[in-house]
């Protein structure tokens, strides 16, 4: 085959090294537009993984950037006055000059041709190319000139950034965080050879402007961060080697992700590689990583499907497949440590305290997780356990270890629980008439006695007409009273856990088929009328409900008046207002569900008039030491919708209407929603709303190990976790999650101990 690579960056260098290497009968050509041996940047850094694949995969030349690069395990933060570090994270570096040199020098010896100082206008410029590799940058004109095919979604972030370097030399991979009148500055710095160090700056556009940074030239701006940084850089100046840049030299990141990578343009097929293709933000180093693991991705396949040109299709399509899911993962990552960086000053630099801070800062990508930290730095990640452990008032004594983070208590109003976690409501649709029977004592008794220090029965429902389904819970009458009795008598008799209840009202999603038997499905016979914010039918052939009128709001909220008076006679622990999911009062906050025109609809504060008419009123009469949460639809996931931002907003009123916590879910609002779904996928809401709004909160979704809940609340993103599915599967999900990460203090119901030993002993043993 005859193969040009468009760019003499990373991937496409490597690509072409490989290729030759694994099939020296191939014509291969990279063509830069730049001198030979010209190169610019300052340092990459990429990881000990994809230093192993290139050692695998091509042993000279990684031989050679072995001995060029700078490997270090330690990160350390200069936050507030304070110094902090910690080891065993692997990174390498090496100058990207020094980097592609190398990658030159080996293309020359195994036979690739490299044409420089010639700008390739387009793809077609290579007729008799049976396969051109746009590796061409983030600018690619190739992927520019067809952007119906390669479909790319640009997006500009809000930060700027200025990359420069300096003399001074690092032994860690070192962040320092400054505050200005304007606000927060971070650097990002790493060695990357024996004589220079990266030295990223960057900053809001707020901050960028409000100190006059658009307005200087590249000199006026270098001494700015000179100035600034003056301590961590002891004298040392900083450089640029973007003199080329008019202005300032601050940019935007662009986060690039293309719908397809290959395309066949009448003559040759095209493939994108490298930022051509992607990009991930600098704050987890992987733009190199990837452009190296895409050139060995796309070799792999060649050499699976055969090196001849009628393989090229499958070779190209299977590429894509592969690497589409690797790199989503990376950007994903990278999104997540990017996010952090651009809310570091409005959402943890000022709340948290230096070793908070430093944990939500490690652990920023949720790569890392609580227990990998323990991998890395035992001694660190201990540490920090302990101090966090005595915030909380929890007696750490000096030769033991401290409970981790999900197993300290937690105080709000005149409630103590005993540890972080929460058994999430979860319908169970099995009561008759609204009662509590022996199905929920068992089910939430078993659960109460399994460790979990707050239980919640299902929402349960503040009138006949405000039930799901026929089987929901209800709290209406004085038999459901005293099943609520019962079920708190045995909770605070049988164990130390709380008893939560959830009220609500499910609006325009009433009256409907038990999950089982069609979920959100009308009923057929015994159907009941149904209110909402608006007559808007939840699915097409649902009944269509009433708009909510002003006698119907008042007996809706002397409803939940009188659930939440019964409540408190019942001897409950904690309520909860429901206020998410699509159901009576979500659809009031939801402008895919409100469209009133009168002073219940329009802006935040009308949408949320009658949610928080109706919290008002049960605050006055549920116990002045008795908590109240909020659950709220964070995120909508459908255009038009709430999102984050909007919630903020709600929950702050919430906030000031009394609320001491806010449970953040999402999603359910409306039946064409589009979730992103992943691994802990909606505690970003809790963390924004904690550290932004000021109030404590609980997370939801996708909680399922004692690893998730400690990260969560070691970072300070929510204050309590509610597992949900786990407890269905689990009765005892917390005193088996503390046991398997070898916490023995937890007690035990005492009708159950020699069952502690047993299994312990079993875990131990399975470990060996």
């Amino acid at each position: 085959m005859k193969i040009v690579c468009i760019g003499g960056g990373p991937a496409g260098l490597y690509f072409a090294l490989l290729m030759k290497k694994n099939h020296p009968e191939h014509s291969i050509a990279v063509v830069e537009r730049n001198r030979a041996y010209d190169t610019f940047g300052w340092g990459v850094v990429f990881s000990d993984a994809t230093m192993e694949s290139m050692i695998e995969w091509d042993p000279e030349s990684a031989d050679e950037i072995r001995d060029a690069f700078n490997h270090w395990d330690d990160i350390e933060i200069l936050f507030k006055g304070t110094r902090q570090r910690t080891s065993g994270h692997g990174f390498v570096g090496i100058g990207r000059k020094k980097l592609l040199n190398i990658l030159q020098r080996r293309c020359e010896e195994l036979g690739v041709e490299l044409i420089f100082e010639t700008e390739v206008g387009s793809d077609l410029d290579f007729p008799d190319a049976d396969l051109v590799i746009a590796s061409d940058g983030f600018n690619s004109r190739v992927r520019n000139a067809y952007p119906e095919v390669f479909q790319p979604d640009l997006l500009v972030r809000p930060n700027r950034y200025i990359w420069l370097g300096t003399n001074k030399l690092f032994d860690a991979f070192t962040f320092d965080f400054r505050k200005t009148d304007h606000g927060w500055f971070q650097a990002h710095i790493y060695k990357f050879d024996e004589n220079t160090s990266t030295f990223i700056v960057e900053t809001t556009e707020e901050a960028y402007l409000a100190h006059g940074l658009d307005k200087m030239e590249q000199q006026a701006s270098i001494e700015f961060c000179q100035d600034l940084f003056s301590e961590v850089l002891e004298g040392a100046p900083l450089m640029t080697n973007a003199r080329h840049l008019r202005g300032s030299a601050w940019l935007n990141f662009n986060r690039l992700i293309c719908g397809k990578w290959s395309h066949f343009n009448g003559q040759s097929h095209v493939v994108l590689m490298g930022d051509a293709a992607h990009t991930a933000h600098f704050a987890i180093g992987s733009g190199t990583k990837l452009a190296i693991e895409d050139a060995i991705e796309l070799t792999r396949q060649f050499n699976r499907f055969g090196h001849e040109k009628a393989q090229i299709p499958a070779v190209l399509h299977e590429y894509e497949e592969v690497r589409r899911v690797d790199v989503a993962r990376i950007q994903n990552a990278a999104r997540n440590a990017m996010e952090w960086f651009e809310v570091v000053g409005t959402r943890y630099a000022d709340q948290l305290e230096p070793e908070q801070f430093m944990y939500s800062m490690l652990t920023r990508s949720q790569r890392i997780s609580h227990e990998n930290l323990r991998l890395r730095d035992a001694k660190w990640l201990e540490g920090y356990e302990r101090w966090l452990a005595q915030k909380t008032g929890l007696p750490v004594e000096d030769d033991k270890r401290a409970l981790p983070p999900m197993l300290t208590p937690f105080t709000i109003r005149g409630v103590t629980l005993k540890n972080r976690i929460i058994v999430s409501p979860m319908a169970m649709y099995s009561a008759t008439d609204g009662l509590i029977d022996d199905f929920h004592l068992v089910h939430l008794g078993a659960r109460a006695m399994g460790g979990a220090a707050l239980v919640f029965a299902e929402m349960t429902c503040v009138s006949p007409e405000a039930r799901i389904t026929p089987g929901c819970l209800g709290l209406w009458n004085d038999e459901q009273t005293e099943g609520w009795k019962r079920l708190a008598n045995f909770v605070h008799t049988n164990s130390d856990a709380k008893l939560g209840v959830q009220l609500g009202h499910a609006g325009r999603k009433a009256s409907t088929h038990r999950a089982w038997d069609g979920i959100d499905q009308p009923l057929d016979t015994g159907a009941w009328p149904i209110v909402s914010a608006s007559a808007l039918p939840y699915l097409q052939h649902s009944a269509v409900p009433a708009e909510l009128d002003r006698a119907g709001m008042d007996k809706v909220r002397d409803d939940h008046v009188a659930a939440a008076r019964r409540a408190a006679e019942a001897g409950v622990d904690w309520l909860e207002l429901h206020c998410a999911h699509g159901y009576l009062l979500s659809s009031f906050l939801s402008p895919l569900t409100n469209q009133r025109q009168d002073e219940y609809g329009g802006d935040h504060a009308s949408r949320a008039r009658f949610p928080l008419e109706v919290f008002r009123a049960i605050r006055e009469v549920w116990p002045a030491d008795k908590p109240i949460s909020v659950r709220l639809s964070c995120h909508d996931w459908y255009e038009g919708g709430n999102t984050p931002e909007d919630a903020k907003i709600f929950a702050q009123l919430f906030k000031e209407a009394g609320a001491d916590v806010i449970d953040c879910s999402s999603g359910q609002v409306w039946k064409e929603e589009k979730p992103v779904y992943g691994r802990l996928f909606q505690t970003p809401f809790s963390d924004k709303i904690r550290n932004e709004v000021g109030i404590p909160t609980i997370a939801v979704g996708a909680i399922s190990e004692a690893d998730h809940a400690n990260s969560i609340i070691a970072a300070g993103r929510a204050d309590l976790c509610a597992v949900a599915r786990p407890h269905l599967a689990d009765p005892s999900w917390l005193l088996h999650e503390t046991a398997k990460i070898g916490i023995k203090s937890v007690a035990w119901p005492k009708q159950y101990h020699s069952a502690k030993a047993q299994f312990e002993n079993n875990l131990e043993r399975a470990a060996r």
